[in-house]
């Protein structure tokens, strides 16, 4: 019997060092930096971590918007195994302060812009020993150029192995606090090989990422991309016009965006004067595309939209381009409102609350097995055991199969409201109102909304001879929580609605604030 042959994102970032040397691993603004010097400068920064006292597998933080070095701190984990730990430089204080207590890294890499943020919680993160300014000076803190310069041209003296921890990625959950998923080496590696497969890239393809590189969706398909020596396009933020700008000037040939987001860009005034020539891809996620808006989208580019889902846990399924029919059959114009069919190496069932699978056309939990699936959560036994059972991954969310073997989402079993392609979980945010002692019941639940596909609305019960206004609300709840999580719109209510089980009725809910 042939011997199992290990492979880890180390062997990705020196293949391309051969083989695609002077292709830019990274292009952001006038800044490049190639796949030959992306490898060395990830040695450089393993040998230095491990100067700093780092092991193998020990944790390394970053905190930071999409950067250059952010690629570079990220190679240097993939290359020597040690564990990336991302933190969403969106949350409140309190949140990243629970994410690096969790985490326990012993090296943080961050902007200037956050260190009054982490100056506040300095004394709560006994686990870092050293912070690494990326840029700017700080006081307290060790430049990012100079930390380099004290590691050597061969790396560390150790390197990935395949059953090292890569990545901690933290997501939320409906307990309120995030989980640190754990992604190893080879399912990342795995998770990466089937992003190049569904993209079709190579190493001419550029792809545009504008989304942060703290979610698993932007660093999944950057991964993708470099998988066969391709090009991350880096921007910091989403900015329609600079995108459409940079399809036009930098040779963007793959887009990665949430359907809003595609919406955005096609409402651009300059939308026909751009070249789209080389754009070969856009691949939306979090939510099926709107048919009007993706009829609209194919008018103007053609067929190149695929949609992926999955969630930080596990990659699932993809409608292909093949597949996006606006103008086909009543059956295949259904499947656009689907997620497309389980990945290669993927399956998928639903299941009843008993555990028995349910036929085509009949909901249930989607529950998946992949070759690209996290081990479970960081210090977190129970919720690892309560999504991970029997090799596979109770998703929380609810869907059906049709008879084409199309899967669609009906539900989300954990409340989960999708915003501009922000998962936002809505017992967080209820936690959070629920703080105030002059508020005694509140329920949040997802609106429709043109510009964001869903926008939070709590529902809120007022204590007895107590009274705030919906600006109050707002801003008590901002204070904390990331801002993007707040409601846009408060109903004050007289009850909530419950099921016999004492539990709030959101089916009734949303059934009365939006029918």
């Amino acid at each position: 019997m042939r011997d199992h042959v290990a492979f880890t994102l180390a062997d990705t970032l020196e293949d391309n060092a051969t083989r695609f040397a002077s292709q830019p691993a990274y292009l952001m603004q006038d800044q490049s930096i190639t796949h030959r010097q992306l490898l060395e400068r990830a040695k450089r920064i393993a040998s230095a971590s491990e100067k700093a006292g780092l092991r193998r597998q020990d944790r390394v933080g970053i905190l930071s918007m999409n950067s250059l070095p952010y690629g570079e701190v990220v190679a240097a984990c993939q290359w020597s195994g040690l564990i990336l730990s991302t933190v969403n430089f969106r949350l409140a204080g309190p949140e990243i302060s629970h994410i690096l207590l969790d985490s326990g890294p012993r090296i943080l890499f961050f902007e200037a812009q956050y260190a009054e943020l982490i100056e506040g919680i300095r004394e709560q993160t006994t686990s870092i020993e050293q912070y690494i300014c990326l840029d700017g000076a700080v006081s307290w803190a060790t430049p990012y150029e100079e930390f380099i310069a004290t590691g050597d041209p061969e790396g560390s003296s150790y390197r990935a192995r395949e059953e090292d921890i890569a990545a901690l990625i933290y997501t939320g959950g409906t307990t309120g606090k995030p989980k640190g998923c754990i992604l190893g080496q080879r399912e990342m590696r795995l998770g990466a090989q089937t992003m190049s497969i569904e993209t079709r890239s190579g190493p001419e393809d550029r792809i545009l990422l504008v989304m942060p590189l703290f979610h698993i969706g932007a660093l999944a398909m950057g991964m993708g991309i470099h998988f066969r020596g391709g090009t991350v396009v880096l921007h910091r933020q989403f900015e329609p016009a600079a995108l459409l700008q940079a399809v036009n000037d930098d040779g963007v040939t793959i887009l990665h965006l949430a359907p809003t987001l595609v919406q955005l860009v096609l409402d651009q005034p300059n939308i026909n004067a751009i070249d789209f020539s080389k754009l070969h891809t856009i691949v939306y996620s979090a939510a099926a595309m709107p048919l009007p808006l993706l009829q609209r989208g194919m008018e103007l580019l053609g067929p190149i939209f695929i949609n992926l889902y999955g969630q930080t846990e596990v990659f699932s399924s993809g409608l292909l381009r093949e597949q996006h029919r606006p103008n086909g059959s009543e059956r295949e114009k259904r499947w656009l409102t689907s997620v497309g069919q389980p990945f290669p190496g993927t399956r998928i069932r639903i299941e009843d609350d008993h555990g028995n699978p349910c036929p085509p056309e009949v909901a249930g939990e989607i529950v998946v097995q992949s070759t690209a699936m996290a081990r479970g959560y960081w210090n977190n036994h129970k919720a690892s055991i309560e999504t991970f059972r029997d090799g596979w991954c109770y998703t929380g969310d609810v869907g059906l199969f049709d008879q084409d073997g199309m899967l669609y989402l009906v539900d989300r079993k954990k409340d989960v409201i999708i915003s501009g392609g922000e998962n936002i979980y809505s017992r967080e945010v209820e936690d959070a109102i629920l703080s105030h002692n002059a508020i005694s019941e509140c329920a949040v639940i997802g609106m429709p909304d043109e510009k964001w596909g869903e926008s939070v609305c709590a529902v809120v019960v007022m204590g007895a001879g107590e009274q705030l206004s919906e600006t109050e609300v707002i801003a008590h709840c901002q204070a904390m929580i990331a801002s993007y999580k707040k409601p846009r719109s408060v109903i004050f209510a007289d009850s909530i609605p419950k099921l016999p089980t004492g539990k709030i009725d959101k089916v009734s809910l949303r059934k009365q604030y939006h029918p």
